[in-house]
């Protein structure tokens, strides 16, 4: 059974203050909060087996290379990946998203076409206004729509003979919402065309099944899913990992060097040059059975629940609109009336709630509605209905002392 005071004993964080008052944590969009069995990962691999790995033959070193590639093995069966070598650990979904525009650039040629949704963080965006301008092919836009969903009747109207890839969040960071993945993948392979999602957002609520999907890569970040900061990973599918060339150079992604011809090692190591975040790959793995042992449908459940009741409560509020209506998990993106949100989020901050405010790296979205940002609620299923009430006293008393 979902316990919530339970799992909030998980996490040490919510038991502090901020500006003499309880931490409410609303950022989650941004960061999720980690559990102390996370924490204790972490401390055990320093503490007890701190060493290199894939190199040495000594315990230690044997020891954790052994951990990291069981974290590999159950990131593999939580994404449901055919295979475990198709899982790339990388620093984010930044990075990964950069492994594959990187190797593109010696695959597109001038005039191919590559698709994006209007709905993208910045890291989905750049990467590819960058390919483009490299090799002179042409980015096109899938628009969205006042309800913050994409226009999907132009999406399919943009898909060609030309149209190479295509690049899709699975859910907005901005608005929450839920982007027709396998719709938008499933056209694009009718046209021969490749699909990269962003997964980020979405990987904290829903359980994706790469291989149900079909999608050709998939990325996604630790650190939103009661993780660490800076690992993620990579999911491609076999034979399109292997076209793509190696995104750095150095150690253990070789098979053999010469001053004359370097040859390199087969997947996932391909990628993976150097010492990796050997610490934050065991840990991610912890974090992935901290989850599953939750259970994603009672996350979801709770979640629902909150986004539910928070929608309700905010839409009170004279003055107060609320951004992206669409099918969304628990974020609630809004602004109130001649206000800048800075300045309310300033205010809750004081008040002991911690909200995100400004363009969440989704500049296009705020130049759609023609606004400056917004104040960005993200609900986690660690959070209660109590602290939505604490959010809405707190933005009523922002909106008392502001307008």
């Amino acid at each position: 059974m979902f316990n919530i005071e339970k799992i909030r004993e998980d996490f040490p964080i919510l038991k502090r203050e901020v500006h003499g008052k309880p931490l409410v944590y609303f950022d989650n969009g941004a960061t999720s909060q980690t559990p102390q069995i996370v924490i204790d990962a972490i401390v055990d691999y320093y503490s007890n087996y701190n060493a290199n790995i894939h190199r040495g033959v000594h315990t230690l070193s044997q020891e954790a290379t052994d951990k990291y590639e069981e974290a590999r093995i159950k990131i593999q069966k939580h994404f449901n990946a055919k295979n475990s070598y198709e899982i790339i650990l990388t620093a984010g979904t930044t990075h990964s998203i950069n492994i594959v525009a990187s190797g593109y650039a010696s695959i597109l040629k001038k005039g191919d076409e590559i698709l994006v949704s209007a709905l993208e963080h910045h890291s989905n965006i750049v990467p590819w206004q960058m390919l483009c301008e490299k090799v002179g092919a042409i980015l096109k836009v899938i628009p969205m729509e006042n309800d913050g969903s994409l226009n999907m009747e132009t999406y399919h109207g943009l898909l060609n003979s030309q149209t190479k890839l295509v690049f899709c969040n699975h859910v907005s960071n901005a608005l929450g919402t839920i982007n027709p993945i396998k719709e938008i993948i499933d056209a694009a392979h009718k046209v021969g065309a490749k699909v990269l999602v962003d997964g980020a957002q979405a990987c904290p609520h829903i359980k994706p099944d790469v291989q149900e999907l079909d999608v050709d890569y998939y990325v996604a970040s630790a650190h939103k899913m009661c993780g660490p900061t800076g690992v993620g990973l990579l999911y491609g599918k076999e034979e399109l990992l292997n076209l793509l060339p190696p995104y750095q150079g150095g150690g253990e992604m070789i098979e053999t060097v010469t001053f004359e011809k370097t040859t390199y090692a087969g997947l996932p190591h391909k990628f993976e040059a150097g010492t990796p975040n050997i610490c934050g790959g065991i840990a991610f793995g912890v974090a992935i059975d901290y989850m599953n042992a939750i259970g994603f449908d009672e996350i979801a459940k709770q979640e629902e629940e909150l986004l539910a009741y928070g929608t309700k409560e905010l839409e009170k509020i004279e003055g107060l609109k609320i951004y992206g209506t669409s099918h969304k998990t628990s974020v609630i993106s809004f602004n109130i009336e001649g206000v800048h949100p800075y300045d309310v989020g300033t205010i809750l901050d004081k008040l002991g709630i911690a909200v995100r405010t400004g363009h969440h790296c989704a500049q296009p979205i705020m130049d759609y509605f023609c606004i400056p940002g917004t104040i960005r609620a993200s609900f986690a299923f660690y959070n209660t209905k109590e602290e939505i009430d604490q959010l809405v006293n707190a933005v009523k008393k922002a909106q008392m002392m502001l307008v």
